[in-house]
């Protein structure tokens, strides 16, 4: 049977096999030259065969956790332990998204370098703005939960000769997880260098509460938002000191990724992960702006008059163009979105652009007919009932509706629904006139009050 047609449970089992006894035949890993400048290498050594265990996790260099190095007595730099975003935040493991909004604040506020005088305050600020960053963003805490940083940060072995990882790419459930550590199959995977240049700002939501007069006819609404604005301190919002130019990062020449290489019976084993030193931009900034902490952006507050066209509805949706958060490196700005809900009438009802309402007349008027003055978003119409109106008889006044939208003027209807009102006691005098009405009836060859 060929690989390319083993079912995928089969080819799921015998490669987990074959790297279970490729490991278990080995009593290390013996680091091997890299491909390529500026990248860093690091053994790794698995003292006994019997009691081998393979984790794939993120293996980068330089750095402890809190960005402290690590350096045993030999003076050779060891592995990089994985950072604990939550004890960076101090918070628990189980806290919801409040409680870790709530930890990020009290931290920010004791650790910005406007407050902090600490040598290290701009990298202890943004150690925990990094850990904020991952588990304020469901899919990205998700990631961390389970796989820890490495499920954050990526990075793929990658096939150097020996058995071929393609073979086995395309089974399922165990392709997404291989794709994560592998680079999508074995085929020399890679991780791409974080992007340089101005990035595309985010786009916002804001939900806007408005009358219903104003959803039909429309009008001006003024508006409060919070969104990011490019820093004018630092060049195009750069995040450096104006006047100061980054460096090259020494750790990975540039290239923002570190690679590590490990020879193995099955062949050569490649992870490739962002540079710990300088983030996976290939940069070093040595002084940073003070207005923005390195950030680039400000959160700011503004007041803004938009529009509202007539005809709008509950769950309309306006756009505001580069009214949104301004992006990353001076990038543009997105865009502001405006959710509408119209406050309910206790007037009308409105179904899409038909608007309902009711009339209440007398029995009398509903028999000999009446002209009465009805509500209507243009105010009081005359409306004319017909002798012999029926309770409930729905009318309908044409024009009377909203605008629709891009409709060019055109108007929805308005349906009057008439409340015939029958009185539940009268007097003497009505009473006789009711029983001589009802004979009178009778002699003609009806009751009163049938058809």
């Amino acid at each position: 049977m060929s690989a390319a047609r083993m079912p995928k449970s089969v080819k799921a089992l015998m490669f987990v096999a074959s790297m279970a006894l490729a490991l278990s035949a080995v009593s290390g890993f013996q680091a091997a030259p890299l491909l390529g400048s500026g990248a860093r290498t690091h053994s790794a050594f698995c003292p006994s065969a019997s009691k081998a265990r393979f984790s794939i996790q993120s293996f980068q260099a330089g750095r402890g956790i809190g960005g402290r190095r690590r350096t045993s007595g030999n003076g050779v730099t060891g592995l990089r332990a994985e950072a604990d975003y939550y004890a960076d935040l101090g918070c628990s493991r189980s806290a919801d998204q409040d409680e870790i909004k709530k930890a990020f604040r009290q931290k920010a506020r004791k650790l910005h370098p406007d407050v902090n005088k600490s040598p290290d305050a701009i990298k202890e600020f943004q150690q925990i703005q990094q850990a904020y960053e991952v588990l304020s963003d469901p899919q990205k805490k998700g990631l961390y939960d389970q796989f820890g940083e490495a499920g954050v940060k990526g990075g793929g072995f990658g096939g150097g000769g020996g058995a071929g990882f393609s073979d086995f790419g395309d089974f399922s459930p165990f392709g997404d997880i291989f794709d994560s550590f592998f680079g999508g199959g074995g085929g020399g995977g890679g991780r791409a260098r974080k992007p340089q240049g101005p990035q595309q700002g985010d786009d916002l939501r804001l939900d806007l509460e408005i009358d219903f007069t104003k959803a039909i006819f429309g009008g001006d609404e003024k508006i409060k938002i919070s969104h990011l604005e490019t820093c004018d301190t630092c060049e195009n919002g750069n995040g450096m000191k104006p006047g100061t130019k980054p460096r090259t990062c020494g750790t990975c020449g540039g290239s923002g990724i570190v690679t590590q290489v490990a020879r193995t019976p099955l062949g050569m084993l490649q992870q490739q992960s962002a540079c710990p030193q300088c983030q996976g931009t290939g940069q070093i900034v040595d002084e940073y702006c003070g207005t923005c902490s390195g950030r680039g952006r400000l959160q700011k507050s503004k007041q803004l008059m938009i529009t509202i066209p007539p005809g709008v509805d509950s769950g309309s949706r306006l756009r505001i163009r580069k009214e949104g958060d301004a992006g990353p490196k001076g990038g543009p700005p997105g865009d502001l979105y405006v959710f509408l809900k119209v406050k309910p009438s206790k007037d009308f009802k409105r179904d899409g652009a038909d608007i309902y309402t009711e009339a209440r007349i007398s029995y009398v008027d509903a028999i000999l007919g009446c002209e009465i003055d009805v509500k209507t978003v243009d105010g009081d119409t005359k409306l004319t009932i017909p002798a012999g109106t029926q309770p409930e008889t729905v009318m309908k006044m044409d024009g009377k509706g909203a605008p629709k939208l891009g409709g060019k003027g055109e108007r929805g209807k308005q349906f009057v629904t008439v409340k015939v009102d029958i009185p539940t006691s009268v007097n003497k005098e009505e009473k006789e006139l009711l029983m001589k009405l009802q004979g009178m009836g009778a002699k003609a060859g009806f009751g009163f009050g049938r058809k």
